[in-house]
């Protein structure tokens, strides 16, 4: 697994913002709702300025993790990297709602040591911190950089088992399933950071097809106490949501201590009526 590019693929998407010049990383399935006994989906992945183009960078695909709807690991199958996009298949076997989901951790922080402070250096996890920081280091602080982007897909009836949170970085749990979305219809998400209720969490969301229309048509939303908000979808078509905290870079001369980080990214397909 290459650690710098999962490192740098969390760093950029904790600064995704909702301006129509950020970079935006993305995963673009052909389809999130299938019928049948079993099915396939091909996946594009990228970093763009317009949603769901290929004209910037491709996302890797090492640290993609499939779960079925038992619960159980799958694969990404066919993975390819060009120069401005990935792509992968998914072949669906079981019944339900799966998860496609890339999510890395990064541990950012500094320490001062013979009166001068340095800065850890990029790629440091849990596991290799303490080999980071020497001996006679003082006034050590550190703080956990957490980047999540993932999409549903649904063979036959939704299920929901996949949607247990891990209790790390920004989580959705859905009241309206991802699968279930019809433009003229009201959806609500509720989403945990770090386990619990994410209180007053901006949401960004843009639908796609950004180059060839002259409004952005971004919604900006805030969730309630309990880590709720409902979206209401304009039209049919591909949506990008996003939600991050954190907003100043580790390594700027004002940047303080570390703060904690942590994005969300989902792509989600609204049917028509």
């Amino acid at each position: 697994m290459h650690a710098k590019y999962l490192i740098a693929g969390a760093l950029a998407a904790l600064m995704v913002s909702g301006t129509a010049q950020a970079h935006r990383q993305w995963m673009l399935p052909s389809s999130t709702t299938l019928s049948g006994t079993e099915s396939w989906v091909t996946v594009d992945a990228a970093v763009s300025n317009d949603l769901f183009y290929f004209e910037h960078v491709p996302m890797r695909t090492d640290n993609i993790a499939v779960t079925q709807p038992d619960g159980s690991p799958g694969k990404i199958e066919n993975a390819a990297t060009g120069k401005y996009r990935s792509t992968f298949d998914v072949h669906l076997t079981q019944a339900g709602t799966y998860r496609i989901a890339s999510v890395s951790t990064a541990v950012m922080g500094s320490y001062t040591l013979n009166g001068e402070v340095k800065r850890l250096p990029r790629g440091i996890t849990k596991d290799n911190m303490a080999a980071a920081i020497p001996a006679g280091a003082t006034n050590v602080q550190t703080s956990e950089a957490t980047n999540r982007n993932e999409i549903f897909l649904t063979l036959g009836a939704p299920t929901t088992t996949i949607f247990k949170p891990t209790g790390v970085g920004i989580e959705m749990v859905p009241v309206t399933h991802p699968n279930d979305l019809v433009s003229g219809e009201s959806a609500t998400f509720q989403f945990l950071l770090d386990g619990k209720p994410a209180d007053g969490l901006k949401i960004t969301v843009i639908p796609g097809g950004i180059r060839y229309r002259d409004a952005l048509g971004q919604q900006d939303l805030v969730t309630d106490k309990d880590g709720k908000l409902s979206i209401n979808w304009p039209q049919p078509g591909m949506f990008w949501l996003n939600a991050s905290i954190g907003g100043r870079r580790e390594g700027s001369e004002d940047a303080g201590p570390p703060q904690r980080r942590a994005s969300y990214v989902t792509t989600l397909e609204v049917l028509a009526p």
